[in-house]
């Protein structure tokens, strides 16, 4: 491989509390885990970006100083949407050669917001520009929202820049605090078990943004029933809204917002058991949440795909699963679950006879891994 000057490990991310909030100010847990996105770069002087990737074909050139043009639909978007949010900050005159590898199979597990905070630590490290984590954070989910298209909160950037091995995330996308809950010494090992169904997905062209503006119409409906006045679309949240207002006004709205809305509400209060679980060292309490999680997001924000409810039911009745759920949007992509690791082979053995049994045609693109949590996207 030709020798270049930096290495970015960025990590995949999973969240076992917290699903489908982020983008209403919500609280969620996280981890960085011990899989993701290599880039290895070497500045250059005359502003040209050429990249190569070794999960996609062909090749991205562009110019770092000037504005990004209309969209390709191609990897290469990721890299000119890194490019825009540093632009709106910052001038940027010196470009960068490089190639990038992802370690696993694309879907529910923020792919693509790893490969962002790489390119933003990317493109700063050659314009010696120093940002915080909160920063990358920011910046990358900017990107996201505005040049990709994908009106999520900062939930995966967050896990991908902040985490660590030694605990669990708590952040709250509403004021952006988060720490760090360190795993208590009574709590037994385990491993993080994904699941991918073999569907890919793409998050743009799915329901993920239909969800979005679902659950501001639930706050635009509460508001305008309890007679308050209205703010603009991208200023609502559900966050801003007590539960007491929504126990007052579900009734008078479509069921369908009320559903979105009690998703929102139920998940409020599983992450904050879910935090007393973890801190007390409770692993079969916060696993039982993650199942509970999974059951709001079928039944009340109504995501799933036939493969991903069938991955969920099966893990849901093996020994050794102490919970987990859909990851990602859960419209396609993979289930995470925290497991006990003397049950990986049989979990393994039993989660891919009985899945295949049943969708036989993914033979060959269902897989299973298990992982660690790790820490946060680094230079190596």
């Amino acid at each position: 491989m030709t020798r270049y000057q930096y290495h970015i490990f960025a990590p995949y991310r999973v969240c076992p509390l917290g699903a489908h909030v982020d983008h209403q100010h919500g609280i969620v847990t996280g981890f960085a885990i011990n899989k993701g996105v290599d880039f290895w770069f070497t500045p250059n002087e005359d502003g040209q970006v050429h990249l190569e990737s070794w999960t996609f074909d062909g090749f991205v050139d562009f110019d770092i100083t000037q504005a990004s043009q209309v969209k390709e639909k191609h990897w290469g978007d990721y890299a000119r949407g890194a490019k825009y949010a540093l632009r709106k900050r910052f001038i940027l005159k010196k470009g960068i050669t490089g190639v990038i590898q992802g370690s696993l199979p694309i879907g529910g597990l923020s792919s693509s917001a790893a490969v962002l905070v790489a390119y933003v630590m990317a493109f700063a490290k050659a314009n010696d520009i120093e940002l915080t984590p909160m920063e990358i954070v920011q910046i990358a989910s900017e990107a996201e929202r505005e040049y990709i298209g994908l009106n999520n909160g900062i939930l995966d950037q967050s896990c991908i820049v902040l985490g660590k091995k030694e605990g669990l995330l708590f952040l709250d996308c509403d004021s952006n605090e988060y720490r760090i809950i360190k795993r208590n010494p009574k709590m037994p090992d385990f491993e993080i078990g994904i699941f991918f169904s073999g569907l890919t997905r793409s998050l743009v062209n799915s329901d993920y943004n239909l969800r979005v503006y679902e659950c501001k119409t639930a706050a635009w409906n509460m508001l305008a029933y309890m007679e308050q006045p209205l703010k603009t679309f991208d200023k609502t949240f559900l966050r801003d809204i007590p539960r007491l207002t929504f126990e007052k006004t579900r009734i008078a709205m479509p069921q369908r917002f009320a559903r979105r809305a009690e998703h929102f509400y139920s998940e409020y209060r599983r992450v904050r058991q879910g935090v007393t679980a973890w801190e007390s060292g409770n692993i079969e309490l916060f696993g039982k949440l993650c199942f509970e999680s999974c059951e709001s997001s079928i039944h009340n924000y109504e995501c799933g795909s036939p493969e991903l409810i069938a991955i969920y039911e099966i893990m849901r009745s093996l020994p050794g699963v102490y919970g987990g759920r859909f990851s990602g949007a859960g419209f396609k992509g993979a289930c995470i679950a925290i497991v006990n690791p003397e049950y990986k082979d049989e979990i393994e053995r039993e989660l891919t006879k009985r899945y295949l049994e049943k969708f036989p045609e993914y033979e060959k693109t269902f897989k299973v891994y298990f992982v660690k949590p790790d820490d946060g996207a680094r230079f190596i």
